[in-house]
């Protein structure tokens, strides 16, 4: 069967994908070489712009609650509540609970995940790529026109497409286990023992807890070959108590390398994910980077396979997203040196909680650990919120009286033109309005660190702003054909002052 999209891989990111691609329309399936959903959660926690994405989805809700994470680089506090936005990581969600939210997502809008199908190889054709697997039934082949590869560090999309996958080799290892039955004292950041050791202790769900051991001098290690009482026993050398008497549900180790994908498209072949940058968890990142590469792609690729998207669109997804991966690989190792080394460190962390304490030094590093700070060469001009993400939060008044958020206005995955001002030049965008969505209103309240506010801002699906008017150079129609391509001859009636259908 021929379909418009292949994904590899069930996790967080690969689900995310499906439903961000038939949000767009594409016809997509998700092979998975497990057979069952896994129970443990390697991931327990967002950062506040994955939780943004989730809520322009209409997505969050469906988590329940969650609990505000502190802040803190590489262990050195940073004071959250300084900020007029909140730039909170959202914790007390297992990846578990995720990725079973994604997949109700993804089958609700009609992509099949296919568990038992490890795919063996591939091979592009000048139509598409032609896909092998081994499932419940034998081997076999399903062709798309492309293939995402969202199947982790060790992806065998990666490798089969030959993209290299430079960065540091391991030096450190870590332990990492969920148990119950344990009482001892909460590390929820960590904890730093002298000479470069650490240990945490965080509640996830259901009475179980997160224990994290690193001892300093503690080698990388085969996870095949680690047991709990490796970890119990190196608990009891850093903290003197005994956790031997924990039943322990899941256990596995990491280390503190960092690689990054060299490409993240190859042809017909992309990659996201922990399968184009891998790191240590010391930011509690490599999930939410993972997720926004997803409503980064997706939409693109969606497009493209619509007819409608730009020569160049696809090629953006690596422009933009390349260099946030290369962050996250140079952040958490900085990271890990800074909480990890021994006294010899501590000058450079007092000279880090001093700028920590210093708010635009503070904006900086929150910036970079929520995704707030993210910021794409979307355009010149002199508008603060430029190529920035619109705050979904943000609400704007209709003609009629009511109130509703720039999230819920993106649950389509549609672009979205907002116009305050009858006078904005902003006539020509009903050609496009089969791809975006054009609505009319008012800001009943603005934010002081926005200003000014624009009389019209064009959105684009992933939320980021790409044309303001003022404060843009490039003009509305040239953005949208950069954007959104050729207009039709003829659109959709033009949308004024509602908010379209979820």
């Amino acid at each position: 069967m021929h379909r418009d999209v292949i994904i590899v891989g069930a996790g967080p990111v690969g689900l995310m994908m499906a439903g961000e691609l038939r949000l767009g329309g594409a016809d997509v399936v998700v092979y998975e070489k497990l057979p069952t959903p896994p129970r443990e959660s390697r991931g327990a926690s967002f950062t506040r712009r994955t939780a943004e994405c989730f809520d322009q989805r209409g997505l969050l809700g469906r988590l329940g609650a969650t609990e505000p994470a502190d802040g803190h680089f590489g262990g050195v506090p940073i004071d959250l509540g300084m900020f007029e936005e909140d730039h909170s990581a959202a914790r007390g969600i297992s990846q578990f609970r995720t990725e079973r939210m994604l997949e109700g997502r993804a089958t609700e809008l009609g992509a099949p995940v296919r568990r038992g199908y490890e795919v063996t190889g591939f091979r592009e054709e000048p139509d598409g790529v032609v896909v092998s697997f081994d499932g419940p039934d034998g081997p076999g082949e399903d062709t798309a026109e492309y293939l995402i590869g969202c199947d982790g560090g060790r992806s065998i999309v990666r490798g089969l497409a030959g993209i290299d996958f430079p960065g540091s080799e391991p030096t450190r290892g870590f332990y990492t286990a969920d148990v119950t039955g344990i009482d001892t004292r909460r590390r929820r950041i960590g904890e730093d023992l002298p000479g470069g050791s650490m240990v945490m202790a965080m509640d996830l769900e259901n009475g179980v807890t997160r224990v994290v051991v690193h001892e300093r001098g503690m080698p990388p290690r085969d996870r095949d070959t680690l047991t709990y009482t490796h970890l119990a026993d190196a608990w009891q050398r850093l903290t003197g108590e005994s956790i031997h008497h924990a039943e322990c549900r899941w256990i596995s180790c990491f280390t503190d390398a960092s690689r990054v994908a060299a490409e993240y498209r190859r042809g017909r072949v992309f990659l996201a994910g922990d399968a184009t940058h891998v790191q240590p968890p010391a930011m509690a990142q490599g999930l939410s980077v993972g997720v926004q590469d997803a409503v980064n792609l997706g939409w693109k690729l969606a497009a493209t396979v619509n007819g409608w998207a730009p020569d160049d669109l696809l090629d953006t997804y690596h422009t933009e997203r390349h260099p946030i991966g290369e962050q996250l690989a140079r952040n958490a190792r900085a990271a890990i040196e800074l909480r990890l080394t021994g006294e010899e460190m501590d000058p450079v962390r007092g000279v880090m909680g001093e700028l920590a304490a210093c708010k635009d030094a503070a904006a900086h590093l929150a910036g970079m650990l929520s995704g707030l700070g993210i910021r794409y060469d979307l355009g010149t001009g002199d508008h603060p919120l430029l190529g920035r993400r619109m705050p979904p939060h943000q609400e704007l008044t209709l003609p009629d009286g009511t109130r509703t958020r720039i999230a819920d206005l993106l649950h389509t995955a549609h672009g979205l033109l907002i116009t305050t001002d009858p006078e904005a030049p902003t006539h020509h965008a009903h050609n496009w309005n089969d791809r975006i969505d054009i609505i009319t209103g008012t800001w009943p309240t603005w934010p002081t660190t926005h200003q000014p506010p624009p009389h019209a801002l064009l959105i684009r699906p992933d939320g980021y702003i790409a044309w303001t008017s003022p404060g843009t150079d490039d003009t509305l129609t040239d953005t949208l054909t950069r954007w959104f391509g050729t207009p039709r001859t003829t659109g959709r009636p033009m949308v004024s002052g509602t908010a379209p259908s979820a």
